[in-house]
């Protein structure tokens, strides 16, 4: 059972970037600690009970236009695969988008690979949120560590992150 418990009260539990965002965050965000081993979502989602269309994963891509390499994070539900190759490619104009590197996610964002959320990321950074996560009243992203998951509504994940709402569900 999880025991999700207000950011404040456990400030521990987030990677540096997130804790320094989640005051800031303008949003009720609550945090449970997790067995890192279970941090992965289907894991995590059949160990602690949580239904995969609960549950969003934040996927780091990076694209190139002229030399420039531009990033996004790209919210998805675990049930569903987002349109990188479509609908991100085409909104981060650029000719080719990847997912990044993990060294490269892990150093630019200063999370742990695997539980890397879009709370904390580069100011400059997009955060595309799939329009079927604002759709929940409770979903679980990472926190940016393996230990601990976070837990708000999609629409307050889109409220602290000032998010762009797509459609990029495949």
């Amino acid at each position: 059972m999880l025991d999700w418990v207000p950011v404040a009260d456990r400030i521990d539990l987030l990677a540096a970037p997130v804790a320094q965002a989640a005051p800031h965050a303008g949003v009720e965000l609550r945090v449970a600690e997790i067995d890192p081993e279970l941090s992965d979502t289907a894991a995590f989602c059949e160990r602690y009970g949580v239904a995969l269309e609960d549950s969003a994963n934040c996927v780091v891509v990076a694209g190139k236009r002229g030399g420039e390499v531009r990033y996004a994070a790209v919210m998805i539900l675990a049930t569903d695969r987002a349109d990188v190759n479509g609908v991100v490619r085409k909104h981060l104009d650029v000719r080719k988008v990847s997912f990044a590197a993990q060294a490269e996610a892990v150093a630019l964002t200063g999370m742990e690979y695997g539980g890397i959320t879009p709370i904390g990321l580069p100011a400059d950074w997009p955060v595309l949120v799939d329009e079927n996560v604002t759709r929940r009243d409770f979903v679980v992203i990472g926190s940016g560590v393996r230990r601990s998951k976070l837990a708000l509504s999609g629409k307050a994940l889109v409220e602290a992150t000032g998010a762009e709402v797509l459609s990029l569900a495949l």
